[in-house]
């Protein structure tokens, strides 16, 4: 079947496809809005809740691990059922075990068993595979020229939700102890709740599938093995797996510690949920931007301003001591530069690698990326409680120097080759 933007002669079927893309627009951006909310209250209570349950600030870390350890193992397998099955039943079984981790979650706070918690993060990780894969979904029918848009589009719609998650910790407080459990698990009930309802939606609603899946009419097709599309991470598909790994790397560490450094110098919880709020929409309110900038002033330069962008985001937070207005300021930086340089990144993998081993590569970026942020996550807390809050901001710091190299030796790459060709 011919994609948007092919040859403008086959009208009807454009047509067709452009109103196809419309609609899995729409339910995705919805999508997005109700498990945002599920994400951005995990991320606020779940480091205040393991520490909560644990009773020690160095498992505190651990809450972000968890999450994005269970994206990265999660991100493999519901690649290789979008290709198998399409990306509805993929997206949907992600938002499930979501919604099924949060629920472990609360009655692990409520038995009071750490085990029971750490697993349910785990599960809780796999809603944001699903988060991440839905940016991918928004590309499987897009025109050439408009990647960048529709992947930040879905990545915009993030933000109502995950902006909201995080504010919830008051109502959920009241909740919780309606429901007879630990105030902060009031939370998680809402992020269950909302996982729920992102899960149902996507099941009924995304019609029709953008990825179709590889059986029809009994036929079944042969499905691309992850293994065959290791060949194609090289030039600029490595150059974008690196890039959005290292971004998250830098971007997990520095936010997974926040709330116990701003904890640890008197910050009410309220407030801690605010900054997270704050931090949350520097990293998806101006997606749309970040994805026009990629289409139109081109992924390698949208990366590097990213890069920049983070660089002061860790200057700003590392040097934040008490203040917890230059720590909001330091987070919503942080937000910004994660967003140039994951949407560029993500517009970049999807322009460099074939049809037929796309979502298996994309998989394998969203692998990459996630164990990335677990290993920041991890590292983060040790580094702390070593040297501190400054030196972990630092240490986060030079991730960006690999990213930059890249880039740049890319772009001279490619201009010997323009020159050579002349």
């Amino acid at each position: 079947m011919a994609r948007p933007g092919g040859p403008r002669h086959h009208l009807g079927l454009v047509s067709a496809a452009e109103v196809a893309q419309r609609r899995v627009l729409r339910v995705l951006v919805v999508v997005q809005v109700v498990g945002g909310i599920g994400s951005g209250a995990g991320l606020a209570v779940g480091v205040l809740l393991l520490r909560e349950v644990s009773g020690s600030s160095g498992w505190a870390g651990m809450a972000t691990v968890m999450l994005t350890l269970g994206a990265a193992l999660a991100t493999v397998p519901l690649a290789t059922l979008a290709v198998r099955a399409g990306r509805r039943p993929a997206l949907t079984a992600g938002w499930f075990l979501g919604a099924a981790g949060a629920a472990i979650v609360v009655l692990g706070a409520t038995a009071d068993s750490l085990v029971l918690v750490l697993v349910g993060l785990l599960l809780c990780g796999v809603s944001t595979a699903a988060t991440l894969q839905s940016r991918f979904a928004a590309t499987d029918l897009a025109a050439s020229h408009q990647v960048g848009r529709s992947l930040s589009l879905v990545t915009w719609a993030t933000t109502v939700g995950a902006v909201l998650g995080p504010n919830l910790t008051g109502p959920g407080t009241s909740t919780a102890r309606a429901l007879g459990v630990p105030d902060l698990a009031g939370t998680m009930v809402f992020a269950c709740v909302a996982f729920l309802l992102a899960g149902l939606m996507n099941l009924l609603l995304l019609r029709p599938d953008p990825l179709p899946p590889t059986r029809r009419d009994g036929m079944e097709v042969a499905v691309p093995r992850v293994r065959s599309a290791l060949p194609h991470v090289r030039g600029e598909t490595r150059t974008a797996v690196v890039t959005i790994a290292l971004a998250h790397a830098v971007m997990v560490s520095v936010m997974a510690l926040t709330p116990v450094h701003m904890q640890d110098h008197g910050a009410a919880v309220e407030v801690i949920g605010l900054t997270i709020s704050l931090h949350i929409a520097g990293m998806y309110a101006l997606s749309p931007v970040m994805g026009w900038l990629a289409d139109r002033w081109g992924p390698a330069r949208t990366i590097l301003a990213g890069q920049l962008v983070l660089l002061l985001a860790v200057v700003v937070s590392g040097t934040s001591g008490d203040s917890q207005v230059q720590i909001t300021v330091g987070l919503v930086l942080l937000g910004l530069g994660w967003s140039a340089a994951v949407i560029a990144g993500a517009a970049l993998l999807t322009a460099s690698t074939p049809p037929d081993v796309r979502p298996l590569v994309q998989g394998l970026g969203d692998l990459t990326m996630n164990l990335s942020g677990a290993a920041g996550g991890l590292l983060a807390g040790v580094l702390v409680a070593w040297q501190g809050f400054g030196t972990l901001n630092a240490v986060a710091g030079t991730l960006v120097v690999p990213v930059v190299l890249l880039v740049v030796a890319g772009r001279r790459a490619a201009t010997q080759v323009s020159v050579g060709t002349r």
